[in-house]
């Protein structure tokens, strides 16, 4: 090989001077930019530091504010109260008139029944008036038949034949307009008896009083013989004083009597029960 040949050289060859500014350039507007952006960077991700101020309330206004809490709650208040007590009012005047509604139909109920009660002793008046009228007629038609002073041999007893007079009168009365009454232990009238009460209560149209018990009854007036009763007196069943029964008798063999719950008051004949004695108080 020549020593004149020609060998590379490993060195970078060389640049041209335009293309070397042109490169500087473009290095040079990089770092610009660069340069710029990260100046504005920073400003950009600064944070804020500014505070809002809420705006206070001044005393004039704090105390208006709280007179017009208080008010609104009084308000509230005085509605509920009101609610209540027109609440109270309605139940009160419901009660009223519902109480009033059952006083009205109680006192209805009252005035029907007392005036079906007076209808019903109206009528039993009326019945009893007509059964005393036809008892009279009979007993005196009886009367007529019995021999003043002799035993009358179908009755067996001396009878009266005189009709009752003044107080007698009165006693036969009351004790015959009684007959179809209830018989009830300690009644004393004026629909049902037992049999001293309707004594008592008779001798009482006389204006005599009467002890209330059968056994005291008996012991009163001066003791007469059946055989000759008048009418008014006080028949007895046992002894005298302590009797367990007692009648009074209306003249014409009969006597009328409270006798028990099975028959109530009766008029019956002397035969049909004979006493024990009788007493006469008129």
């Amino acid at each position: 090989m020549s020593h004149t040949a020609h060998i590379p050289s490993h060195r970078k060859p060389r640049r041209s001077s335009s293309k070397l500014a042109l490169r500087a350039g473009v290095a040079g507007g990089v770092l610009s930019t660069i340069a710029v952006a990260g100046a504005a960077g920073p400003a950009q991700a600064e944070p804020v530091t500014d505070t809002i101020e809420m705006p206070t309330l001044n005393g004039d206004l704090s105390t208006n504010l709280s007179s017009a809490v208080a008010a609104s709650a009084e308000a509230t208040q005085q509605i509920a109260l009101d609610t209540e007590l027109q609440a109270l009012e309605d139940a009160s005047a419901a009660k009223a008139a519902k109480e009033a509604k059952q006083a009205k139909q109680e006192a209805e109920r009252k005035a029907e029944a007392e005036r079906k009660a007076a209808e019903k002793a109206r009528a039993e008046a009326r019945e009893r008036a007509n059964r005393t009228s036809e008892r009279t007629t009979l007993s005196a038609s009886a009367s007529a038949t019995v021999s003043d002073s002799g035993r009358d041999s179908d009755e067996g007893g001396s009878y009266d034949s005189a009709p009752a007079t003044g107080s007698a009168a009165a006693i036969v009365a009351f004790a015959r307009a009684q007959v179809g009454d209830a018989y009830v232990m300690g009644g004393t009238g004026p629909n049902s008896w037992d049999c001293s009460g309707l004594v008592q209560a008779a001798y009482r149209q006389a204006g005599i009083d009467l002890p209330r018990v059968s056994g005291a009854q008996s012991s009163m007036g001066t003791s007469v013989s059946l055989d000759n009763l008048q009418p008014g007196d006080i028949l007895y069943w046992g002894s005298r004083s302590n009797s367990y029964h007692v009648a009074i008798y209306v003249g014409g063999g009969q006597f009328v009597g409270a006798q028990n719950p099975g028959t109530g008051v009766v008029e019956r004949s002397l035969d049909y029960d004979a006493p024990s004695g009788a007493v006469r108080l008129l």
